[in-house]
Formats: structure tokens, sequence, C-alpha cells
């Protein structure tokens, strides 16, 4: 019997550690998170700012050396490719903002959710009603201060929660939301790294870092 109890605890002993060996820590998976974040700015060649250089060049991402500004309190990269037209966000007005994005899991490299594919064939002459497809939020401006709700849209069907990812926020501060009325013109985009901190629920649960390409325009 003792033969027995000593091979059935030498079992349990082995198949406790193959679990431990298995189990990730959030500080690995933020560790990995970050690994993953840096193997992609290596790979598409992305020039990381700090926000004194960001501001000294007039609040600008130089797109030609294809940089992005780090936010060292969230962690988000930001470049701007569009600043936009109209004016910035009002204070304490509520405004309603649509926007087209594309979603990649940077971890994987696959594109979660997008709506962005929809207004391309709009622009090919497609008889789709793209309308359907753009993404509404609320948003609500309080100093730098920016909250925010989906109304309607794909993000808000595919991930089932009208929170907006705190990611998508922070380029509010710096662009124009506004409406192409006149030759030349056009909606702000963005492009964003985005760590799961400031991502979707689903990011934020499985610790997934994205990449974001977004525009943002105003309602009519």
């Amino acid at each position: 019997m003792k033969k027995y109890s000593y091979i059935i605890a030498l079992l349990l002993a082995v198949v406790m550690l193959a679990g431990c060996e298995k189990y990730e820590t959030y500080s690995d998976m933020k560790k990995k998170e970050q690994e993953a974040i840096q193997r992609f700015i290596q790979e598409q060649g992305i020039q990381v700012i700090d926000q004194t250089t960001f501001e000294a060049q007039g609040n600008k991402t130089d797109l030609a050396k294809n940089q992005f500004v780090k936010f060292t309190r969230n962690g988000v990269y930001m470049q701007i490719v569009r600043e936009g037209c109209g004016n910035k966000l009002e204070e304490e007005k509520t405004v309603n903002v649509l926007c087209r994005f594309m979603e990649q899991n940077i971890k994987t490299g696959d594109v979660v959710v997008r709506n962005d594919v929809h207004a391309s064939m709009s622009s090919l002459g497609s008889n789709i009603d793209v309308s359907q497809f753009l993404d509404k939020m609320s948003v609500l401006r309080n100093g730098t201060t920016i909250t925010a709700s989906f109304v309607s849209g794909m993000m808000y069907r595919y991930h089932g929660s009208a929170s907006v990812p705190g990611g998508w926020l922070v380029p509010l501060n710096y662009v124009k939301i506004g409406r192409p009325e006149n030759d030349g013109e056009e909606t702000a985009k963005v492009r964003l790294i985005v760590p799961h901190s400031q991502g979707t629920a689903d990011a934020s649960s499985s610790v997934i870092p994205c990449y974001y390409e977004l525009t943002y325009q105003r309602e009519r």
C-alpha cells in the first residue's frame, strides 16, 4: 500500500508541476504584451518620440519619419496622419462622432474587426449603405478629460459593449472633429498602438495589445 501511495503522490506532483508550468501570471502576460509591442514597432520601422518632442513639433508627428508619440501616462502610442477639418471638440457639449476603423491583434497580426472596408467599397461605387457600418459614439469633453460611449456600429456589436476604449479618446485632444465640405478638406485620421489597459474589455481581459487605424468626423 505504501508503494502505491508513493506512486500516486508522485503522479500528483508531476501533474501539479505541469500545471504550474502552463499557468501564466498577469506579470508574465504584461511582459509578453510589451515584447509584442516592441517587436511590432521594430517591424514597422516606427520612430518613437516622447511628449516633449511631440509638443515642440506643434503636437504633430512626422509621417516621413513614421513617428509615433508615446504617452507615458497611459502607454498609448499615437501617430497623427491627418489633423482633420473644422474645430476641436467643444467644452461641456455632447457631440456625436462617427468613426471608421481597423482593429488588429498585435500579438497574432490578425485583424479582429473593421468597418473601413465597406467605406472603401462605397468609394468605388458600391451600392452598399455605408452608414450602417460607421461606428457612432457620444462624446463629452471637460477640459482635457474626455468620456464617450458607443451608440451603434461594428465595435458595439462585435465586442458587445458601449464602452469606448480609452486609447480611442487620446487623439481627441489633438485632432479636429469636423465634416469635409470643401475641396481639400479631410476627416481626422490617426494610427494607434493601444495596450490592453486602454483597449476593449476583450483586450483587457486577455492582455492583448491592439493596433488601430481610425478616422473621426462629426455627425451632421
